[in-house]
Parts: C-alpha cells; structure tokens; sequence
C-alpha cells in the first residue's frame, strides 16, 4: 500500500458538512459513513450501504482517502443489487 492510499491524518471537516457527505469516525476503526445531520454536540453518521446511525464526536471524524472512498461506493452498489438498500 502507498502512502497515498492511506488515510488521511489532517483532512478534518472545517465546519457542519452537507447532508450525504461521506466521512470517517476514527473512533469506530475507520467506519465510513454519510453525514445525517447534528444532534447536540455530535454529528449523526449513517453506514453507506444502509442500517443503524450512530453518533461521533467531530473532533474524531475526517475526510474518506480515495480508496476508502472507493470501497464505501462498492459497498453500496453490492447493498443495493442485493437489495438490501433502494
């Protein structure tokens, strides 16, 4: 693996991204998830291919490395040709 390909460490959200914005939690080994919205001081994260949100703590969540971003997209396609998503 590159360095390129590896996450990276100071690609942190400035401010409340845009609703469907994929991001990573750092603090659940890396999920990747799309932004949902703020509840008090966390933000709501919802896995790509479907299922429970959960919340995280801004200052532990980043911007996806390209082949994380990659992989969440793949995921969402084999989750929606399975049709566990719409």
């Amino acid at each position: 693996m590159s360095t390129e390909d590896g996450p990276p460490s100071e690609q942190r959200p400035s401010q409340v991204p845009s609703t469907g914005t994929m991001l990573v939690d750092t603090s659940r080994r890396d999920r990747v998830g799309e932004f949902r919205g703020v509840a008090g001081p966390y933000w709501s994260l919802r896995p790509v291919s479907g299922g429970a949100e959960w919340e995280a703590e801004p200052a532990n969540v980043r911007e996806p490395s390209p082949i994380e971003r990659l992989r969440a997209e793949i995921a969402r396609c084999n989750a929606r040709s399975e049709g566990r998503i719409l």
